[in-house]
């Protein structure tokens, strides 16, 4: 139980902020506009209720008004007219009503020969209660005392309520319509409040993709206090890891430097050494330049997840491609090539000629009179193959290749570091690499990376 719990905790706080605003104002509109509706309905009611009764009470007082009492005949009389010819016609729906406790009663020409229920009080009561034909009647009653008579009279003034309940039903309905109209507005105009209050965090959001796709450098600032706070904090950080990069990059680039003078004078040293120990030298120096090499092309690699601005593919080649060409025509092979002309990639351009290089010169090294690079854009895919006509390799040897240092012919010179630098640049820049047979029986190395600038 514990578990889907969590699940579910997980999966809304996932939740955008706009879709839970938007939650949060329908909620609010669905609980605070039945609530506000009902009351106003329910005080409409009572006030239309008791503006009928507080009519029929006047009745009731102009009826008590008019009352007598004869002594000689012992009977009761009601000469006064009430100026409504309701009363007069015969079941109108509109009554009234005089008894005493002898069952003697004074009533209204429109009740004819029915009576209304009586209910003792000294006070003026109101209630609801069937009438004639089955009409609902709203009764307005209360006991009297009248001179000579010992014994209260009960008088009594009721009406048909049909049309106070269609004036409260007519009125819930436009209220209710009302009510409807204005929970549409509320949450139209809400929505776009919503929609200009989370705007800065949008524009912000957008920003950072450019940020990303190397598009800017820094996050704008022309923000909301709480969001400009943010994003200086933000560019802060980009500075600082930029910085960073930035700085090992030259470290590793000095370290290069500081090393190559050791080791050649050391492999000049080991030259002179006797035979059996020059070799162990010189096969020891050979793996700490190997080691040394992969680890600073490794270093001075850009680091994963950082997106650099666009470059030219044709430009930044351009300048390798032409002085390996000069190489390939010393060898007697053909370089051809083929590249798509405008296209832009997220590379660094140092990481871009490192990767092309070392596959040309592996190329170059092993092909026997063809070379052929191409380079095509295939929508967010950037599709570099390299092929020649050389040897091959086997399945198993394309596999031993992209290993770190691993030679397959030891009479070729070289340290075997080529595949396996690529496959790290390939790597840091989320793409994929294989190696296959080429259509001239040489080895073919296919690389796609998610780098084409849109």
């Amino acid at each position: 139980m514990s578990a889907d719990v969590l699940s579910w905790s997980q999966r809304w706080a996932s939740r955008s902020i706009n879709l839970r605003l938007l939650l949060a104002v329908l909620l609010m509109v669905l609980l605070a506009l039945p609530v506000a509706g009902w009351l106003l309905a329910h005080h409409y009611r009572t006030a239309a209720v008791n503006a009928f009764d507080e009519r029929l009470e006047a009745t009731l007082n102009v009826v008590i008004a008019g009352v007598t009492y004869d002594p000689l005949n012992q009977q009761l009389n009601y000469e006064r007219a009430l100026g409504d010819s309701r009363f007069d016609h015969v079941y109108s729906g509109w009554y009234w009503q005089i008894t005493d406790e002898a069952n003697r009663s004074v009533a209204s020409r429109s009740l004819w020969d029915q009576r209304l229920p009586v209910l003792e009080s000294e006070r003026v009561t109101a209630r609801t209660l069937p009438g004639p034909r089955g009409q609902q009647l709203r009764v307005v009653e209360r006991d009297i005392y009248l001179a000579p008579l010992e014994t209260p009279l009960h008088v009594s003034v009721a009406a048909r309520d049909d049309d106070l309940r269609e004036d409260i039903q007519e009125f819930q309905q436009m209220l209710w319509l009302g009510l409807l109209g204005l929970g549409a507005l509320l949450l139209g105009v809400l929505a776009l409040q919503v929609r200009w209050g989370l705007a800065p965090l949008r524009r912000m959001n957008a920003n950072l993709r450019e940020v990303e796709q190397g598009r800017a450098e820094q996050l704008e600032t022309r923000l909301p206090d709480e969001l400009a706070t943010l994003a200086k904090s933000m560019n802060a950080v980009l500075a600082r890891d930029q910085r960073l990069i930035e700085r090992g990059r030259h470290t590793a680039g000095n370290l290069a430097h500081a090393l190559k003078t050791p080791i050649s004078v050391m492999r000049l040293l080991a030259k002179q050494l006797p035979g059996e120990s020059r070799d162990t030298w010189e096969a020891e120096l050979s793996r700490i330049d190997s080691a040394v090499r992969h680890h600073l092309a490794r270093a001075s690699a850009a680091g994963e997840g950082v997106r650099f601005a666009p470059v030219a593919l044709q430009g930044t080649l351009a300048p390798l491609i032409t002085g390996l060409a000069r190489l390939a025509q010393r060898r007697h092979i053909t370089l051809r090539q083929t590249v798509d002309s405008g296209v832009r990639v997220h590379m660094d351009g140092q990481d871009l000629q490192e990767m092309v290089g070392n596959l040309l010169d592996n190329a170059l090294r092993w092909g026997k009179s063809d070379v052929h690079i191409r380079l095509q854009a295939q929508s967010e895919m950037l599709l570099l193959v390299v092929s020649d006509d050389g040897p091959g390799m086997t399945p198993q040897e394309c596999q031993a290749a992209v290993q770190r240092g691993k030679r397959l012919d030891e009479q070729r010179s070289g340290s075997g570091l080529g595949l396996a630098i690529v496959t790290d640049l390939v790597t840091l820049y989320h793409g994929q690499m294989r190696l296959q047979r080429a259509e001239s029986g040489g080895l073919e190395v296919v690389i796609e990376l998610p780098v084409v600038a849109t």
